[in-house]
């Protein structure tokens, strides 16, 4: 669970539902997109992470399903985060928020994962993922990741979508993974032990 302080000067956004507790005098209300560029993302891409904006002055407490928390800091500049969207929890209203979409037909095939939040400025942000997360180096080597246990990477890193599909997955003598995201360059991918459908 995570346990916040809320202050006028700080308020943040968290996903609608993700709220368990709270004491003090703090309000909840809807946090609609920031500029009309979102709102046509969010339209055309049908890319929906209810948010909402918490702010007054008190204690908020949330949770999602028993999750386990992470808290990633950033620091500014040119720092960013992609997040998938299922793994968003709550950040800091100063974060500036957009959706991005990772290219490549293939994610169409995986129902995970093809459009993502992306984070820059200077703030926290809580994200929840099922069991222990596991920071990934990309910088070294390729790295490959299930779509549906990714949580987050450095928004520098362009994925790109890896099929592995051949003619044994057709009929029936797959190996269950087909599709992989590839990371590599400078950066790095967080991962749950779990995959998410």
């Amino acid at each position: 669970m995570l346990r916040t302080y809320i202050e006028p000067s700080g308020p943040l956004i968290a996903t609608k539902g993700a709220m368990v507790a709270y004491q003090g005098n703090v309000d909840f209300a809807h946090q609609g997109s920031t500029s009309v560029g979102q709102f046509l993302k969010k339209a055309m891409t049908s890319e929906d992470t209810p948010m909402m904006r918490v702010e007054g002055h008190g204690e908020v407490f949330f949770a999602r399903a028993a999750s386990n928390i992470f808290m990633m800091q950033l620091e500014g500049g040119s720092d960013s985060l992609c997040v998938n969207s299922s793994s968003m929890l709550a950040f800091d209203a100063s974060l500036n928020w957009d959706i991005k979409r990772i290219k490549g037909v293939g994610a169409l095939a995986t129902g995970s994962g093809l459009f993502n939040l992306e984070l820059s400025g200077q703030g926290t942000a809580a994200l929840c993922c099922q069991g222990e997360p596991m920071i990934l180096d990309c910088s070294q080597t390729p790295t490959f990741v299930d779509p549906q246990a990714v949580v987050c990477w450095s928004a520098n890193l362009v994925p790109q979508i890896k099929a592995a599909v051949s003619l044994g997955s057709f009929i029936g003598r797959g190996s269950g993974e087909s599709f992989q995201l590839q990371f590599h360059g400078p950066g790095f991918v967080v991962v749950q032990p779990a995959e998410i459908f």
